[in-house]
C-alpha cells in the first residue's frame, strides 16, 4: 500500500467511495487522514485562523474546539441554533458587522443539540458564504450514527467553499484516532503541508485497520447494529426524562445526544455542580456557548443517561422546583 503525506492511499480511495454515498465528490488526493476529527480541525484552524481574526461558530457548539480557536488567537462569535440549523437571519447580522473568514459548524446530529441542517438554510448559508467571501468548515463527526440520507453543506457545495471532517473515532472506538478532511485541491495541499510540518505523519497501523473494515464489509455492519442500539437507548433516554418532567429540544434521528432542559431553572450551571457532588456527570449548557454564557439545558448522552441514580437525582431535582 503506498503511503503520502495525507495518509495511506487505499484508505483514501475507499473514503472516495464512502462520501460518494453523502454525495460528495472528492477525489484521493482531496482527502487528508489525521488522528481523529479534532486533529483534523486543529490542521484547519492552524491555517486558516490567525490571532486577532473573528470567527463563527455554533452557539451551542463543540466547547472543545472553542478553546482550540482561543489558543490561535481568535476572537470567537455565537451563531445561534434553531432546530433546522444556524439561523441565517442572524448570521447575516453577523456577517455584516465582523466579516469573518471562517465558520465553523455541524451539521448532522449536532452537538450538543442532536438537531440536523434543513436544505433550505443549508441553501442560504451557501449563498451568504458566497456573497461574503468565506469558508465552511463542516464538522459531520456523527454522520455514520444517522440512519438515513440528510442535507450536507458539502453535497450542495462540492468542497468549493466547504471543507468537510469526519472521523471513525466516534464508532469504533475513542483510542483508534482516525479521521479525515475533504477540500478543495489546493486546500487540501496545503493542509497536507500543515499535517506533515506539526505531526510528521499519520497512524499508518490504524489507517490500514479501517482499510480493512470498510473492504471486508465488517465496517457497515457493525454500523447497522450500533444504530440500533443507540435507538433503543434514545427511546430509554427519553422516556427517563418524560418520568422526571423534563422538556426535551428534540428527538433526535440517531446519535447519542439529547438536548433537554428542567422547566422553571434559568441556569443549570448550579444543578450540575449539586449533580458532582453525588458523583453524576451532568454537562450544563454553559460550556457548550462561546462565551459561557449561562443556559438552561443540559446535554445528556444516551449511552450512560439511562441508570437508577441519573433518573433518581434528577427526579428529585425536579421536585424541588
Amino acid at each position: 500500500m503506498l503511503r503520502h503525506g495525507a495518509g495511506l492511499s487505499a484508505t483514501r480511495q475507499q473514503l472516495q467511495v464512502k462520501l460518494a454515498e453523502f454525495g460528495i465528490g472528492a477525489a484521493p488526493h482531496q482527502i487528508v487522514l489525521t488522528e481523529g476529527a479534532t486533529r483534523a480541525l486543529d490542521i484547519i484552524a492552524r491555517h486558516l485562523v490567525k490571532p486577532g481574526d473573528t470567527v463563527l461558530v455554533d452557539d451551542p457548539g463543540y466547547f472543545n474546539f472553542f478553546g482550540n480557536l482561543r489558543l490561535q488567537g481568535a476572537k470567537l462569535v455565537g451563531v445561534p441554533r434553531n432546530i433546522d440549523g444556524p439561523d441565517v437571519d442572524q448570521l447575516e447580522a453577523l456577517l455584516a458587522v465582523h466579516k469573518p473568514r471562517v465558520f465553523f459548524t455541524h451539521s448532522v446530529l449536532h452537538n450538543p443539540t442532536g438537531a440536523n441542517l434543513s436544505p433550505g438554510v443549508a441553501f442560504r448559508i451557501l449563498q451568504l458564504a458566497e456573497k461574503h467571501d468565506f469558508l465552511l468548515i463542516e464538522d459531520d463527526t456523527y454522520a455514520d450514527l444517522h440512519p438515513h440520507a440528510t442535507t450536507r453543506l458539502a453535497n450542495l457545495d462540492q468542497l468549493n467553499r466547504v471543507i468537510f471532517v469526519g472521523s471513525f473515532s466516534k464508532t469504533l472506538s475513542g483510542s483508534l484516532r482516525v479521521g479525515f478532511l475533504a477540500a478543495r485541491p489546493d486546500l487540501a495541499a496545503e493542509l497536507t503541508d500543515v499535517k506533515t510540518l506539526t505531526t510528521v505523519a499519520s497512524s499508518e497501523f490504524n489507517e490500514q485497520l479501517i482499510y480493512q473494515m470498510l473492504t471486508d464489509g465488517h465496517y457497515r455492519k457493525y454500523i447497522d447494529r450500533l444504530q440500533g442500539r443507540l435507538a433503543q437507548a434514545t427511546d430509554t433516554c427519553l422516556r427517563m426524562l418524560d418520568r422526571v418532567g423534563m422538556e426535551v429540544y428534540l428527538e433526535p434521528k440517531g446519535g447519542v445526544f439529547l438536548w433537554a432542559r428542567p422547566p422553571g431553572i434559568d441556569d443549570v450551571a448550579e444543578l450540575a455542580s449539586t449533580a458532582a457532588a453525588h458523583n453524576i456527570m451532568l454537562a450544563p449548557g454553559k460550556v457548550f456557548r462561546p462565551q459561557m454564557q449561562p443556559s438552561p439545558w443540559l446535554r445528556f448522552n444516551v449511552a450512560f443517561a439511562a441508570v437508577p441514580e441519573v433518573e433518581r437525582f434528577m427526579g428529585e431535582a425536579m421536585a424541588r422546583v
